[in-house]
């Protein structure tokens, strides 16, 4: 391609089958890459309630972020994002993804969709030309993730995954010292027993919003085409079909935290488990046992008590890695860190909480040079990391191929719960992400996507 040659006019020479022979400007070293003193041009793409915290929050006072354009499927959820986020911005507003990389100059795009809809929005971004912020959990099936992660390469995408536990100073801190040997070899790592997916068991349609002809098919995205049900709509995050448990003390919603936070700490970023087994049936029940204890100082966790308390499908999962440490998925909503972990050593054990730590003995954490708690919003760190890594091309903090073993690890509880074999030790091998010796499990690994939401082919 003629370096010339801007993405404006390249979408409006074709249709969005040609974007895998686009270019990102900044692997070329085009003029109008962002450089080191150049704002980022941003898109951002699903206006909820998460975005317009993120947005607010941690990238409008990050001084090299610029938003320029934001998008939703309902265009009056623009006008609601942008009065609640700055009134007075002159943002470019679009109810067509595609339309808004036609119309506008972006050099990066946040994916703040649903979660059965980031694959797609995420592939199509890349395949833009553009760099990507994707909200956890980054895709609906370890598959896809995998599909995303190779089209990434491809482009030489620079891309951060909504894990921001990894850009506070704190948490790398503690992470360093587990992997570094301060507690001398992890024998045990426990994490919580979190909520998995409800499935819908159907309804009437149900007026929809105004919206723009077919909006809901769109938003249905690869999933079923169900009626319009504000249930889904709005509370899609606790159903199977949108993602596998998004919620408070969900898997995807605070495991790909807690998860991910296992993966840093035990410097398994780009690896996994070996073995996964179910430790017993899975049943409906509290997240946990919310009685009038007492509850000690140094709980790392006690400020997300109150909002683990969730009713859901849960059951406890045991995994192995290589190195022979055990991960046990068993910890109650109202005990333990639930966006976090516990990691038991030789030597002592470590406590790695968002924001919060715990240690035995107590001397592990009291180094001089433990940075202490948050100077500034908890995602702001992150999208620092995201910026200086577009402008510097390196991989950023939470780089996608780490959101995809994070990831993989909440959907293996998921299928695992749903294969049911109790007491089982269910063999994965991490390089080619397949069970050795479960053929149920590996049919849950990807699902059929319906018709004219299939991921591009590169």
């Amino acid at each position: 391609m003629n370096l010339k040659t801007n993405r404006r006019d390249f979408l409006k020479a074709g249709s969005l089958l040609a974007l895998p022979y686009i270019v990102p400007s900044t692997v070329l070293g085009a003029p109008g890459a962002p450089g080191a003193n150049d704002k980022v041009h941003i898109g951002v793409i699903g206006l909820g309630g998460r975005a317009t915290d993120l947005v607010k929050n941690a990238v409008l006072p990050v001084p090299d972020a610029r938003v320029v354009a934001v998008c939703d499927c309902l265009r009056s959820r623009c006008d609601r994002f942008v009065q609640a986020v700055q009134p007075d911005a002159k943002w470019g507003m679009y109810d067509d993804f595609n339309r808004m990389y036609e119309k506008e100059k972006l050099d990066a795009v946040m994916v703040e969709t649903t979660t059965h809809a980031r694959a797609r929005t995420t592939v199509h971004a890349m395949l833009a030309g553009m760099d990507v912020f994707i909200e956890k959990p980054m895709a609906l099936t370890i598959a896809e993730g995998r599909e995303m992660v190779n089209v990434a390469r491809k482009q030489n995408a620079v891309t951060q995954v909504g894990t921001q536990q990894r850009s506070m100073p704190i948490n790398n801190w503690a992470s360093d010292l587990v992997k570094n040997g301060a507690i001398g070899k992890v024998r045990v790592v426990r994490a919580p027993n979190f909520i998995g997916p409800d499935r819908w068991s159907g309804g009437e349609a149900e007026p929809m919003p105004e919206g723009k002809p077919g909006w809901w098919d769109e938003w249905t995205n690869q999933a079923e085409m169900r009626p319009y049900r504000r249930e889904l709509h709005y509370g899609w995050s606790q159903w199977w079909a949108y993602d596998g448990g998004g919620r408070c003390f969900g898997v995807t919603g605070w495991g790909a935290h807690s998860y991910d936070q296992v993966q840093r700490a035990l410097g398994t970023d780009e690896t996994g488990p070996v073995e996964v087994i179910l430790m017993e049936e899975t049943r409906i029940e509290n997240s946990g046992k919310f009685d009038n204890r007492k509850i000690a100082d140094d709980e790392t966790g006690s400020g997300y008590y109150s909002m683990a308390n969730v009713i859901g499908p849960r059951g406890v999962v045991h995994m192995r890695y290589a190195t022979g440490t055990e991960l046990r998925l068993d910890l109650d909503g109202d005990r333990g860190p639930g966006l976090g972990c516990i990691c038991i050593g030789e030597k002592g054990k470590i406590e790695i909480n968002r924001n919060r730590l715990a240690s035995n003995p107590k001397e592990l954490i009291e180094s001089p040079d433990n940075p202490g708690p948050n100077r500034k919003d908890e995602s702001q760190y992150h999208v620092e990391d995201w910026i200086a890594c577009i402008k510097s091309r390196e991989r950023c903090t939470a780089d996608i191929e780490y959101g995809q073993r994070a990831s993989t690890i909440c959907y293996l509880v998921n299928i695992v719960r749903e294969v049911g074999r109790v007491g089982d030790a269910l063999k994965w091998d991490p390089e080619t992400e397949r069970f050795t010796n479960c053929d149920e499990g590996n049919k849950l690994l990807s699902r059929p996507r319906r018709k004219g939401y299939e991921l591009p082919t590169v």
